[in-house]
């Protein structure tokens, strides 16, 4: 099977929620293949379904001075972090391919950070049962997970600290939890990592892991997906 991995650099959140919703109609139709995008994104402050605002700890005029966006989203999950440094992933696929559930696709994308950090950095990376889906060394989460399902097509994905600034985790409790923190490859190798080259090592993964072969793109939006552009418009009118 192909998987398109597409590298956009850093794009805003709101136009990557379109960008998501513009490549499962396109997957819908057998337009596309399974598309892992790739990106960054500046600050901003996501809710899921299970989101609580008590969850974000920062007050509203810190959120202002900082302007900081907050989304209500349909991934799975409560309050998140993405910003400068974090390489975040959504993941566009058809689990019918793959003939295997949302857990058994969570499974696999938790398995691609495991076996990254084990393999290129001796880092030992692990599951946790319940309400801790993610990534996890020791107790702090490197990877968070979150996804919505609509006709087997999966949308979201997640959210790995490369560089990240982990000071802006004082803004929320992340993912809900008050009793375990997060961290970041830049803090457990005690060295700021290559942005991209780490890109590159994920992308990588999740075609091992997965059993694919990826076609990789990297350019603007609306270089790839020459479409796009007219349906923002479209339904700006």
């Amino acid at each position: 099977m192909k998987l398109n991995i597409v590298e956009l650099g850093n794009v805003g959140y709101g136009e990557a929620l379109f960008l998501q919703e513009y490549i499962r109609d396109l997957r819908d139709c057998g337009k596309v293949n399974d598309t892992l995008v790739l990106l960054e994104h500046n600050s901003v402050i996501t809710l899921g379904m299970r989101g609580k605002y008590s969850n974000i700890l920062a007050n509203s005029s810190i959120l202002e001075k900082e302007n900081i966006e907050i989304y209500e989203v349909t991934r799975g999950g409560d309050v998140t972090y993405h910003g400068p440094g974090q390489l975040v992933g959504y993941l566009i696929f058809n689990l019918k391919d793959h003939g295997s559930g949302i857990r058994d696709f969570v499974w696999n994308v938790q398995e691609v950070f495991i076996r990254l950090l084990r393999v290129n950095y001796g880092i030992e990376g692990h599951r946790e049962s319940g309400l801790y889906t993610g990534v996890w060394v020791g107790n702090e989460k490197i990877t968070a997970i979150g996804l919505s399902v609509k006709h087997l097509l999966t949308m979201h994905g997640f959210a790995f600290n490369i560089n990240t600034n982990l000071d802006y985790y004082k803004w929320i409790n992340p993912c809900g939890i008050t009793d375990r923190g997060v961290t970041s490859l830049e803090k457990l190798t005690g060295c700021k990592q290559n942005f991209k080259e780490v890109s590159g090592i994920v992308s990588d993964m999740f075609c091992e892991v997965f059993g694919m072969e990826g076609q990789k793109s990297s350019g603007s939006v609306n270089e790839i997906f020459p479409g796009f552009k007219e349906r923002i418009l479209t339904n700006a009118r």
